[in-house]
């Protein structure tokens, strides 16, 4: 538990984009968004794709540390995966967006979004805003979007997204496609 502040003492505080869609938020991560993600991780089924282990989120502390080093790197790089909120419901329904940590294979944008609010086209509609944030932000000709081989719903997504299936790559130890969206053929699309 974290104790009450002295009058006048401050702390950090994250600020960042936030991006409006028709029917979703994109923003920074806040504590209110920790249990909904380790909720999200605890499900075996959207584990097995996003979580670092491919193991579901089964105590507090790992929900906390997922969500952890997610916003870690806001903090480090000024940019990272944005937590996803329904307009309508005000719900956390997932996270999208860039992520570069040391060691990743290229600079991605990548998704998660929680079981329940699949299948209303939100990872799409988060991803390309996405995608517009990136190009908007960094001088970069492609994006890459690391999908395991069975991953058939995300591979849709990729396609949705106008991606390319360009190569297999070692996902530390783990095989996966590296799908790439290129700044040309975005521009061309949009």
């Amino acid at each position: 538990m974290i104790p009450p502040l002295k009058p006048g003492a401050r702390l950090l505080e994250v600020s960042g984009p936030r991006i409006e869609t028709e029917h979703l938020i994109l923003r920074p991560w806040c504590a209110s968004d920790i249990a909904p993600n380790a909720a999200m991780l605890s499900d075996p089924g959207t584990a097995r794709f996003i979580a670092a282990d491919g193991k579901p989120v089964t105590t507090e502390i790992a929900g906390w540390r997922n969500a952890a080093v997610i916003s870690g790197h806001w903090a480090l790089h000024g940019f990272g995966m944005f937590a996803v909120e329904e307009k309508s419901s005000g719900s956390y329904i997932g996270r999208v967006g860039p992520w570069c940590p040391p060691g990743w294979p290229g600079f991605e944008v990548g998704w998660g979004i929680a079981r329940e609010f699949r299948g209303k086209g939100y990872a799409v509609e988060a991803a390309s805003a996405s995608i517009d944030w990136v190009f908007d932000s960094f001088e970069i000709d492609e994006i890459m979007h690391c999908i395991e081989s069975t991953n058939t719903p995300s591979q849709g997504v990729a396609r949705s997204l106008g991606a390319r299936k360009e190569r297999e790559i070692d996902l530390f130890g783990k095989p996966a496609d590296a799908w790439i969206t290129s700044r040309a053929a975005w521009t061309r699309r949009n």
